[in-house]
């Protein structure tokens, strides 16, 4: 399947219209639905979360891997990290999302983005939006969750941002190891620096990853960028 723009730019593109033209939502999407071939958005988002990228990245990764998801902000980075967290738990794996930014109801608007209802997946997911996230605090939290399970951070550059926390580096290195032992994998939500120029290059790379304090990205094993729909997966 093929999709004129990523689901989430097919749901702005409802809202929007939904607005302009005073019409219920629901009748908005499935006018977009069928621009792009389908009877409602249900059947779209349905088809859509069979072809998701994020399948084929799961597919990349093995426990013990940490794992970039990068680009500007808009560009649906916490989506991918999202469908990464569905993928997962559609395998029968726990999925859990630590975050400083988001409150529940704005993931649950984000799963609902993507089609998909927490409660689909019963006791799989957590979310987790406590001020204490760090470090420590995730390694604590996830230290009895089973081999396999898939835990996003939102977001990298947030985890020292407290001077009672350690340094970035120091955090990362505690969580590559634990992630090793455990046999999980720690999906890192990450800015682009400003710089990136997208008329220079389509999608950044590791180089274009924000650093404010410094930071070892070997320590990663893989990473994914997005830039206006394009996906491109690298080994970080």
């Amino acid at each position: 399947m093929r999709l004129s723009a990523p689901v989430y730019h097919l749901k702005r593109r409802a809202r929007l219209m939904s607005r302009r033209e005073n019409v219920p939502l629901h009748h908005a999407l499935d006018r977009v639905a069928a621009k792009e071939g389908f009877g409602s958005w249900s059947m779209l988002a349905a088809k859509a979360a069979e072809a998701t990228p994020a399948v084929g990245l799961l597919a990349r990764l093995m426990p013990g891997d940490m794992v970039l998801v990068a680009a500007r902000p808009g560009q649906g980075k916490t989506l991918m990290s999202l469908e990464l967290a569905v993928a997962a738990m559609k395998q029968g794996n726990r999925a859990v999302f630590f975050t400083l930014e988001y409150t529940y109801a704005d993931i649950l608007d984000r799963f609902r983005d993507i089609g998909t209802e927490p409660a689909d997946f019963d006791r799989l997911f957590e979310f987790d939006n406590s001020d204490s996230i760090s470090a420590g605090y995730i390694i604590e939290t996830l230290r009895s969750a089973p081999r396999g399970t898939l835990a996003v951070v939102d977001y990298l550059q947030l985890l020292d941002q407290k001077r009672e926390n350690p340094e970035l580096m120091a955090q990362i290195r505690a969580l590559r190891s634990f992630a090793r032992e455990r046999g999980l994998v720690l999906v890192f939500i990450s800015q682009v620096d400003r710089s990136y120029d997208s008329s220079r290059k389509p999608v950044p790379d590791i180089g274009d990853i924000r650093l404010p304090n410094p930071l070892d990205l070997s320590l990663f094993d893989k990473a994914c960028f997005l830039n206006k729909g394009e996906i491109q997966f690298q080994p970080a």
